[in-house]
């Protein structure tokens, strides 16, 4: 497993464009091809640029690297907080959400999206 943690990131909601502020972890399993772990960040820059609700943002990311690196399998894992959420309308901070997208063997082998996660506490 190659597993970038805590990437930070900025985007902004699409339905509020409130800033959401968070942190992304980034896997996959390779497939005989390997990149450059900056390029992962990238990947999560690239999405993040763009007005987004978190759910299509981790699905993304995901898609991007499985489509582009064919792996094994990917795994992405964001905890972000809204500002939608946080400073306007029900004003909750220390509210934070979390999504998740497994892909291949991330899906398939509950150990491995086990070990996956437990990178993410």
């Amino acid at each position: 497993m190659i597993a970038l943690r805590g990437i930070p990131f900025e985007s902004h909601c699409e339905h509020h464009m409130a800033p959401i502020l968070g942190k992304a972890w980034v896997a996959y399993m390779p497939n005989g091809r390997v990149v450059g772990i900056s390029k992962l960040a990238r990947v999560v820059e690239a999405f993040a640029k763009r007005l987004q609700i978190q759910e299509k943002l981790t699905a993304q990311i995901a898609n991007a690297i499985n489509d582009a690196l064919k792996p094994r399998g990917v795994g992405v894992f964001i905890r972000a907080s809204h500002h939608c959420m946080t400073t306007r309308g029900v004003r909750k901070p220390d509210t934070d959400l979390v999504t998740s997208r497994m892909l291949g063997c991330f899906r398939d082998d509950p150990d491995l999206r086990r070990e996956f996660l437990s990178l993410t506490a």
